[in-house]
């Protein structure tokens, strides 16, 4: 399994990005996948799921800002990120549900929202 993630920049408040991650080694169509983020200091919190079917859940913190979405003929997920705030700065993970001990996760790509 491998997951690539891009996209990652330093943005303004207010600001938007996409993040991808391209994934391979595996069914990617068949199987759940999702970004999650890593401040220093903190725990991995999960923000946004696509399952098989493309139903989506997202974080509270990001409910209305931010926008998962696939594409199979690419084995690809993106992260739309709108309307970033300061406290968004993360390392974002790539994550699908495929593997032992709770899933994969690329090395993740580093969004830093400031002034």
């Amino acid at each position: 399994v491998q997951l690539m993630e891009s996209g990652g920049a330093v943005v303004q408040p207010g600001g938007s990005l996409r993040l991808s991650c391209a994934a391979t080694g595996f069914p990617f169509s068949a199987n759940t996948m999702g970004w999650r983020r890593q401040v220093p200091g903190e725990g991995l919190e999960r923000v946004a799921a696509i399952g098989s079917d493309g139903s989506t859940r997202y974080a509270d913190s990001v409910k209305g800002r931010f926008t998962i979405s696939r594409d199979n003929t690419k084995n690809t997920i993106y992260l739309q990120m709108n309307r970033l705030k300061a406290e968004d700065t993360a390392i974002y993970i790539c994550w699908t549900e495929y593997g032992a001990h709770g899933g994969s996760w690329g090395r993740g790509t580093q969004v830093t929202v400031s002034s």
